[in-house]
């Protein structure tokens, strides 16, 4: 079966605290991950249509389609309107409340992990009567294993990968027998080795016809390493439905999960309360950030959700999106795996984790950052699995034709072998963030600091890839400069505030130092700009808006004007979309702006006092998220479309940042001098810290 691509902004994703799934505005799962968001995938047919893999409820004929959230949710409706009437598909993954150790609340013996390993798709006529098909195609492994479909208990299914030469590691029933088990190693845990089992149950029953069954059936596109074709497992049925009338489909990962319709109505009551619970929580706590009027604040509350849903509940990281290969650029090669926890994301992680009032989260986030600052310094990768898996090895999968046919489609990501020097005042910046919610700076992290501004001193001089990990280009960038700058001065901050024992002499030198190499090479006074790195004679680079964002240089500085001057002339489009850089070595231009950069370009906006601007700025980039409020990596400059995987955490953090900058601007009536510098205007960090 094939599908046309849809465009990135016409899903919508559900999940809980380890995985999600994109569901199509058509009915159709087209990217999930089992057992956990990255581990391979069951459905990739966003990757490649013919052969990814789906599951697809949707109208037999023609439709029209609205698609929103339930109300301060993370369920997904999905409404379907035909010349016979209308039906809506309401997806969700289970999410429960935990008692005081943790523990879900479940009947049952399922562990609380298994419990969440689940899709409920419930189908319900809302008037008329509504013929629906029904796809199910599992594809194991990134669609590399060969998917068996076989009847289970009355009209249920189990969708096996046949994997017979790695039956000794699996971590599920062999077979689906519940009798039967082996476990998994213990330091592998993206579980990569597992042998993939789907339970799919229906309630009432679904007869769905088994087309192939993996064993001997109809050929499918795909085919072995030795070039045979191979057969998939497919199943379909079409089911109608009359007003009123309401059916259930639960897949389930690992094990069989037999409910009744009533149960899965409680499932999905409890669910919808748990969103707004934590939301409700959120608002009693946080700074005035929910406080914008109607559609801003709408795609704010979105935001929250979106960064909620995709906090690991175990370890407390955040992937930066629960996608790969997303391209940057249709039709091109710049697709990545962002399914990793990236250790310059924790700084601006922690501050709007703190401002939406997730206190818990970003307390359970940081002790997960604060084990990797402890790392011998040179040994820290700039990014890490979300348990903190190291090796992060770069697969392309040639068997995907990939999203509109941009190739390679990538697991993994080499990019966490790449020396990024950014990451050391990344990781102080985010301990000196976060000491303000505790008592004090403790001992345990002052080793941390001290170690990472004693490796700064000795390295800050030399070459890297940059915050852009370009894998052609290795520079003196000034934003690894910039940073490495902000590692020693909060590290000077620390010992100061905290009567710490520390060698200011040296610390403080070559700070000094640092500023004095990026003042006098990163500026370039015919471009009246800051570049992206030393001796740059026309490559800009939108990173130089952090320079007063990190206090480096004030906000009214000739020269951070003269920078953001020359951004919105030569970065940024009509409508605000900010491109990463320009005239690079690496490449000249990109097909689209950077949704982090337009905050960044917010931000600065503020602390120079030039609101209308910055409110113009965000107001045009809240328009260009989609229906359901989410936002990708980048957005194309001419058509709007939105690019890079999705939704990308980062964008999300930084449209929640941006809104506390101007909630705080907008409250005085007049920026003065005083209040630039140390009011509800300053640069955050500093506010933050000093």
């Amino acid at each position: 079966m094939t599908d046309e691509f849809l465009p990135i902004d016409a899903y919508g994703v559900i999940g809980n605290d380890d995985r999600c799934a994109l569901v199509g505005c058509n009915g159709s799962i087209d990217w999930c991950c089992f057992p956990h968001l990255e581990s391979p995938s069951v459905f990739a047919a966003i990757l490649d249509p013919e052969v990814g893999g789906r599951f697809a409820v949707r109208p037999a004929g023609e439709y029209e389609v609205r698609q929103e959230y339930v109300e301060r949710t993370n369920v997904l409706e999905t409404t379907f309107e035909t010349d016979g009437g209308a039906a809506t598909v309401t997806d969700f993954m289970p999410v429960v409340e935990r008692d005081d150790d943790g523990r879900a609340d479940i009947e049952g013996d399922a562990t609380d992990e298994r419990f969440q390993q689940a899709i409920y798709r419930k189908i319900e006529a809302v008037s008329g009567t509504v013929e629906l098909d029904v796809v199910f195609e599992p594809r194991f492994g990134y669609a590399r294993s060969t998917t068996v479909l076989e009847r289970a208990d009355g009209s249920d299914l189990v969708a096996l990968e046949d994997v017979a030469d790695r039956e000794d590691r699996v971590d599920v029933p062999r077979n689906g027998d519940e009798d039967d088990w082996a476990p998994a190693p213990e330091d592998d845990r993206t579980r990569d080795h597992e042998r993939g089992v789907l339970y799919l149950h229906s309630a009432p029953d679904l007869d769905l016809e088994i087309e192939s069954s993996g064993d001997g059936g109809t050929e499918s596109k795909g085919g072995d390493d030795d070039g045979k074709a191979r057969d998939d497992g497919l199943a379909t049925a079409t089911v109608t439905v009359e007003a009123g009338e309401t059916r259930w489909l639960c897949l389930q990962y690992g094990a069989p999960n037999q409910r009744s319709p009533d149960e899965y109505e409680s499932l999905l009551e409890e669910t919808i309360d748990y969103w707004r619970s934590w939301l409700d929580s959120c608002e009693e706590s946080a700074t005035d950030i929910f406080d914008f009027e109607e559609e801003g604040q709408d795609v704010l509350v979105r935001s929250a959700l979106v960064l909620k849903l995709l906090i690991h509940d175990e370890t407390g990281s955040i992937p930066a999106a629960p996608t790969t290969s997303l391209p940057e650029e249709i039709g091109g090669e710049l697709n990545w795996d962002y399914r990793y926890n990236w250790i310059r994301d924790a700084k601006f992680t922690i501050q709007a984790l703190h401002s939406v009032g997730q206190s818990t989260e970003a307390e359970h986030y940081f002790e997960w950052f604060r084990e990797i600052g402890h790392e011998t310094p040179e040994e820290i990768q700039p990014l890490y699995g979300l348990h903190g898996e190291t090796d992060l090895e770069e697969e392309h999968l040639e068997h995907l034709s990939g999203y509109r046919g941009s190739t390679p489609v990538r697991i993994g990501n080499a990019a966490a072998g790449q020396e990024q020097l950014d990451i050391y005042g990344t990781i102080v910046q985010g301990i000196y963030e976060t000491i303000r919610y505790e008592n004090g700076l403790t001992d345990y992290d002052w080793e941390s600091v001290s170690a990472l501004a004693e490796y700064v001193c000795d390295h800050w001089d030399e070459q890297d890839k940059s915050i852009w990990e370009f894998r052609d280009l290795h520079e003196h960038f000034v934003h690894s400069k910039l940073l490495c700058w902000v590692a020693l001065d909060r590290a000077i901050r620390l010992a100061e505030d905290h009567d710490r024992d520390a060698p200011f002499e040296r610390w403080e030198r070559e700070r000094d130092e640092i500023r004095e190499a990026i003042e006098r090479k990163g500026y370039d006074e015919d471009r009246e700009s800051f570049v992206q790195f030393f001796g740059a004679d026309e490559a800009l680079d939108a990173t130089a808006l952090l320079i007063p964002i990190y206090d480096f240089l004030p906000a009214d500085d000739e020269r951070v004007q003269n920078t953001i001057d020359t951004i919105l002339a030569e970065l940024t489009t009509e409508d605000g979309l900010v491109f990463r850089f320009a005239d690079s070595p690496a490449r000249p231009r990109e097909p689209g702006g950077f949704v982090l950069c337009s905050c960044w370009l917010v931000d600065a906006l503020v602390l120079s006092g030039r609101l209308e601007e910055a409110n113009d700025v965000f107001e045009n980039l809240l328009e260009h998220t989609s229906s359901l409020g989410l936002l990708s990596e980048m957005i194309h400059a001419e058509d709007g479309t939105l690019l890079g995987n999705y939704p990308q955490a980062f964008s999300h953090i930084g449209l929640l940042n941006s809104a506390i900058y101007l909630a705080s601007a907008n409250d005085a009536d007049e920026l003065p001098p005083e209040e630039l510098e140390h009011g509800a205007a300053a640069p955050l960090f500093r506010r933050h810290g000093s």
